[in-house]
């Protein structure tokens, strides 16, 4: 098979690029609709308006300021997620094949739990979210050895998570009131009180990670779903393509649970959503950034808005829907005979 077949095996999709586009379409509304609704209310012109820096004054504070960043926050997470539960679906050949599952998110958790239960300030806990994700994930990889497909991987990173949810509980005894209600806060993923201070990081990340996964491991990782063997001989270095797109997954998710905290469930949704309309092999890495993305933006927009009272932590809207999502997801795949 020459190089010339293997580009347009791996293309672009027409169906892809109508998804992509609606995705971010419906991204942009919602954003809107979020950056005009709150105490102080903006009517959706008034906000597009202001977005093109020609807003009154009042209005560019209250949206530049005070909800941008957060909007901004909860984008970028989105599609750092969505991009990296496609890499770890596509890499062990498992649609449970998120970072949620994996124990990836779990190292990060634990480390910025220890942080936050030994009183650390939130560049500390940040920096410990970042490493912690990293070192689940090569430890993860050491115990597994080769076996990034099938379910060995799969079985060592259920175990590790299990091992990390154990050590988080025990640390969440050793801490006080209040450092424990900080913790638990955060361990729930939310994006409240996030500034330019996390959003920049991930943006960042993100400009840097991406363009690695999309050019140098997008088509990689499509033609590794045929085989090693295959792959091999078609001229894709296996190993190199699985330790850099495994790593660069694993820095992606481990930034997002230092800006958001550890919000389930979109690594695991976005993917498959993105598959199902798109209808494409592969791990249709745009789709699920976009898809990621809208649905990191339209479950905070409910979370701050389904009651009245008080704003949700953006986990709280994801664990319930990506909860109800995994049991459709558990059954379909048994009646498949896939699991």
């Amino acid at each position: 098979m020459t190089t010339m077949t293997i580009k347009k095996k791996v293309g672009v999709r027409p169906r892809a690029v109508v998804v992509g586009a609606g995705a971010v379409i419906a991204t942009f509304v919602v954003s809107v609709f979020t950056l005009g609704t709150g105490d102080f209310e903006i009517a959706p012109a008034d906000v597009v308006t202001t977005l093109f820096g020609e807003g009154e004054p009042a209005h560019e504070f209250i949206i530049n300021e005070l909800r941008l960043p957060r909007l901004i926050t909860a984008i970028l997470v989105g599609a750092a997620l969505a991009a990296s539960g496609a890499v770890f679906q596509s890499l062990v050949r498992n649609p449970l094949g998120s970072p949620d599952m994996l124990g990836v998110t779990n190292g990060a958790s634990t480390a910025a739990l220890t942080v936050v239960i030994l009183g650390g300030t939130s560049t500390q806990l940040s920096v410990a979210a970042v490493l912690g994700g990293l070192a689940a994930t090569l430890l993860i990889q050491l115990i597994a050895g080769r076996a990034l497909h099938g379910f060995r991987f799969i079985l060592v990173g259920i175990g590790m998570a299990a091992i990390l949810t154990g050590v988080s509980g025990y640390l969440l005894t050793r801490g006080v009131q209040m450092e424990n209600a900080r913790a638990l806060l955060w361990l729930t993923g939310s994006l409240d009180g996030r500034d330019w201070d996390q959003a920049v990081p991930m943006a960042i990340v993100l400009v840097l990670v991406l363009p690695v996964l999309l050019l140098a491991c997008g088509p990689g990782l499509r033609i590794l779903e045929m085989g090693d063997d295959s792959a091999a001989a078609l001229g894709v270095p296996v190993p190199l393509l699985r330790n850099g797109a495994l790593l660069s997954a694993a820095l992606l998710v481990s930034f997002a649970a230092a800006s958001a905290g550890p919000v389930n469930f979109v690594a695991l949704i976005a993917p498959h959503l993105a598959k199902r309309l798109t209808k494409a092999p592969g791990p249709n890495l745009v789709p699920s950034i976009v898809v990621g993305a809208l649905l990191l933006t339209g479950a905070d927009f409910i979370a701050q808005h389904l009651l009245e009272d008080r704003a949700l932590p953006v986990g709280v809207v994801t664990g319930l829907v990506g909860g109800g999502y995994l049991v459709w997801l558990l059954t379909t795949e048994r009646k498949a005979g896939r699991i």
